[in-house]
């Protein structure tokens, strides 16, 4: 049987090819499915507060999550995971829902209509062309910027960094606090088993942590393992088109839009490096199959109101713990369709035993820094701004655009406007668009 099932999946995700087998990638996604777990959580709470019921997002989530991931894994045979992102879920719950007043049903058709723009961008080669005009620095620090991003959601997860009112700025947490002890526990195990080169360390560390958790009263024993989705009615086609084709919501367009393009892009590239698929330019091979596949899984979650499916920084968990192949997204796409059953399993994984990891993966996609250029410095400048503006404002999106707008301004400034082309100037044009878009939708 064992037989079988290994020549089955070498036939369909050529294991070998990628110095991978059958075990490392099960092992990889659960690591990243107990990684990005937390969505169970979050996700249907933060759309609770627009009004929706919470048990019905929750399901609808969890299939468009398994449906979009498996379509990722099977045609892309990558190790990504698709999942709503924060950003947009923020947008649209508190932006547009709670604070502008916007309806649900518009809110989704906006969405929708973003889908349908990075379809569109993606068929007619223009995706193609914006990404042969971001310069090599910039994609060289993506994967950095990426790292950075999700050690700080790591840390901030651990309560290691808290927000500090009065300094403006991020501070120490409270490191009494019984988390931020787990975290640190956990953090050691991570540590010590990767320095013996254990497999499946990452997975290992988060079952830990979650098991010590639970003398520490951090890891909560849910009254019940078993219990039935709630239905999609409330949230299916929850839909008003002709509502949201309205001018007025033109930025809204757009701040669901760059964002998901950026983040899917830097994400893919970001993850692709730390996996060693990039070429010599920084590119990630079959590009186009990874934002085909997400172009559409942002168009088809609208359908069940459910803002924008993107692929997750938390595959690269998925990478760190030896994962390469499309059979990683596929293992974590069927976790979440059985945790639909027993969503209380998942939900008790407390956030501290699983920042460590983060904060892991987030450090070793670093070392692509040494690949940048250091005596220019309209490649070295761009690339800083990038990974600053990443992972201070949350946003890949945000890091690639102010990254890119300085790249232009300094080319020109210092004389080497001959080496920019239209498509620069262009791009550069529309991100400060987007710049002005998210300042008229605070």
């Amino acid at each position: 049987m064992n037989a079988w099932i290994n020549n089955v999946c070498e036939r369909r995700f050529h294991l070998s090819r990628f110095h991978s087998s059958v075990s490392t990638e099960i092992i990889a996604g659960l690591t990243t499915f107990a990684t990005m777990g937390y969505v169970l959580a979050v996700v249907p709470h933060m759309m609770g507060e627009a009004g929706l019921p919470g048990g019905a997002v929750l399901t609808a989530m969890v299939l468009m999550i398994f449906l979009t991931t498996m379509a990722m894994g099977l045609y892309t045979n990558r190790p990504f995971v698709l999942a709503p992102g924060m950003g947009s879920v923020a947008i649209f719950s508190i932006t547009l829902v709670q604070l502008q007043h916007v309806s649900v049903s518009i809110a989704s058709a906006i969405v929708f209509l973003s889908g349908i723009l990075f379809i569109l961008v993606t068929v007619l080669g223009i995706r193609k062309a914006i990404v042969m005009v971001i310069p090599k620095g910039i994609k060289i620090s993506i994967s950095a910027g990426v790292g950075m991003f999700l050690a700080v959601i790591g840390l901030r997860n651990a309560k290691l960094l808290a927000a500090n009112a009065k300094k403006v700025a991020l501070s120490f947490g409270d490191l009494t606090q019984p988390v931020v002890i787990l975290a640190m526990i956990t953090f050691i195990i991570l540590l010590a088993l990767q320095a013996r080169r254990v497999k499946g360390a990452a997975l290992i560390s988060i079952i830990a942590g979650t098991i010590i958790g639970i003398p520490m009263g951090i890891t909560k024993i849910p009254a019940t393992l078993f219990t039935m989705p709630d239905s999609l009615a409330p949230v299916f086609f929850n839909f008003d088109l002709f509502g949201a084709l309205d001018v007025k919501y033109l930025p809204y367009l757009f701040v669901f839009f760059l964002p998901d393009f950026f983040s899917s892009f830097g994400t893919a590239i970001g993850i692709g490096g730390k996996a060693g698929f990039l070429d010599k330019n920084g590119d990630l091979p079959d590009i186009d199959k990874v934002f085909q596949v997400d172009s559409v899984a942002a168009t088809l979650g609208s359908f069940f109101t459910i803002p924008v499916l993107i692929t997750y920084l938390e595959s690269g968990a998925g990478v760190e713990a030896g994962g390469r192949t499309g059979l990683t997204a596929i293992t974590t796409a069927i976790m979440f369709l059985l945790i639909l059953a027993v969503t209380p399993l998942a939900l008790m994984i407390p956030a501290a035993a699983t920042a460590p990891v983060l904060v892991y993966v987030g450090v070793s996609m670093m070392a692509g820094m040494r690949n940048l250029d250091y005596t220019d410095m309209c490649e070295y400048i761009p690339a800083f701004l990038c990974i600053a503006f990443t992972a201070f404002t949350f946003n890949i999106a945000n890091g690639i655009s102010v990254a890119f707008i300085a790249y232009v301004i300094m080319k020109v400034a210092s004389g080497r406007a001959s080496e920019l082309n239209k498509g620069h100037f262009l791009l550069a044009l529309l991100l400060a668009y987007y710049f002005y878009a998210i300042a008229g939708v605070k």
